[in-house]
């Protein structure tokens, strides 16, 4: 079983607990945010909204309310009472006491608003997403083959409790769309709300074109970039940005879009079992989603800021993935063979010539032994962990 106080965010949320009187935690629904707040934090008091007797509590009295629930308390689906946080930042204003409050909700969008509008300064924001693979890695929970790891992803409850992933993924859309979208669009649309995510699964790893997402669902375009918002703010799907410099070629400007977790991904896309993926033609496009999606989360559990980008130009030269630091930038070629051939440096290699920076070169495969060869680090699919370095 999972050990959650093992997450790698406890390493973060210790550090930055150290400055800030308010923490807020988000991330997408059942990504393990409650159960892993209680147990970091177990001589916390927990107090929900989501439970009708605690919100009408606190409406009746307010004052008389956060008297008793004054300090160290843990405030879970804190987006429903919206009054809440102006007080606690006349509170947080007068003892700004470490890690004092703690709030997370499934509503993120409503609770990252109510926090800009009263708590801005004041709030150090965290966010929990899947079971990333260093997290798996050190349960001892990672599939030995990436196909397998591809098709079930890192949801807690798959692991916790051994639900077949049908029934889970099937399960958390259905309470996803009936709780968390159902109040953000009009309800005779829901039943199109579910065709444009699947129409979004099948766009994965691809530019997006909101035209031809459009089309397909059989909306307008502002419709869509609407409910890609939603889905962007439900942390369910994030967009990758082109690397953009002032380079002699024209490069592309629109998003490539990615799922957080490429189990939900194979069950919008129907693939039933790990064989079917294997077989599927969309396994390079599922692949390359689990490689970004896996970098961003390790990178979000370590609480840094990922600046990672892909790189196309006018000619269609493109490179998967680019790490833009400080002194460097590193370029990736993601490939789900098991070997690697060197004709797949080539984009590599163009590529770098238009960089104005030191370049260092890879290819993220689908086997199971990193090395250095030719110069080009070639990263095993079970070793992302190491992007860090």
């Amino acid at each position: 079983m999972i050990n959650f106080v093992n997450r790698s965010l406890i390493t973060y949320l210790n550090e930055v607990g150290q400055y800030f009187p308010v923490i807020s935690l988000t991330g997408p629904r059942q990504a393990g945010k409650t159960t892993f707040l209680r147990e970091m934090y177990p001589e916390y008091r927990y107090v929900t909204f989501e439970n009708p007797k605690t919100d009408a509590q606190f409406e009746r009295d307010p004052e008389a309310f956060l008297e008793e629930y004054s300090e160290y308390v843990i405030f879970d689906e804190a987006q429903n009472v919206p009054k809440l946080f102006s007080y606690l930042q006349g509170m947080v204003d007068e003892k700004r006491t470490p890690s004092r409050f703690i709030l997370s909700g499934s509503q993120n969008f409503l609770l990252r608003k109510s926090i800009s509008q009263s708590l801005a300064g004041r709030v150090i924001p965290a966010f929990l997403f899947p079971l990333d693979q260093n997290e798996l890695f050190r349960a001892d929970r990672l599939e030995i083959d990436n196909i397998k790891a591809m098709f079930k992803g890192g949801y807690p409850g798959l692991e916790t409790a051994s639900i077949p992933p049908s029934i889970f993924y099937g399960a958390y859309l259905q309470t996803y769309v009936e709780r968390d979208v159902q109040g953000l669009i009009d309800s005779t649309n829901l039943a199109t709300f579910k065709v444009f995510l699947r129409i979004c699964a099948s766009f994965c790893g691809q530019l997006v074109n909101y035209s031809t997402i459009a089309k397909a669902v059989g909306v307008s375009v502002p419709t869509v970039k609407s409910w890609l918002s939603i889905l962007e703010q439900s942390y369910l799907v994030f967009m990758l940005t082109p690397f953009f410099r002032n380079f002699k070629k024209r490069l592309v400007k629109s998003p490539k879009l990615y799922f957080y977790d490429t189990g939900l991904l194979c069950y919008l896309l129907d693939l039933e079992s790990p064989e079917m993926l294997e077989s599927s033609t969309k396994k390079g496009a599922i692949f390359e989603n689990y490689v970004v999606s896996e970098v961003r989360k390790i990178y979000a559990h370590a609480g840094k800021e990922d600046r990672f980008y892909f790189y196309r130009d006018s000619t269609k030269l493109e490179v998967d993935l680019v790490d833009d630091r400080p002194t460097k930038a590193r370029l990736w070629e993601i490939k789900s063979t098991l070997g690697v051939n060197p004709k797949q440096y080539n984009n590599l290699d163009l590529a770098a010539r238009n960089f104005d920076q030191l370049v260092q070169k890879g290819v993220i495969y689908g086997g199971g032994v990193s090395e250095y060869r030719d110069e080009v680090q070639h990263l095993a699919w079970n070793d992302l962990m190491s992007i860090l370095k």
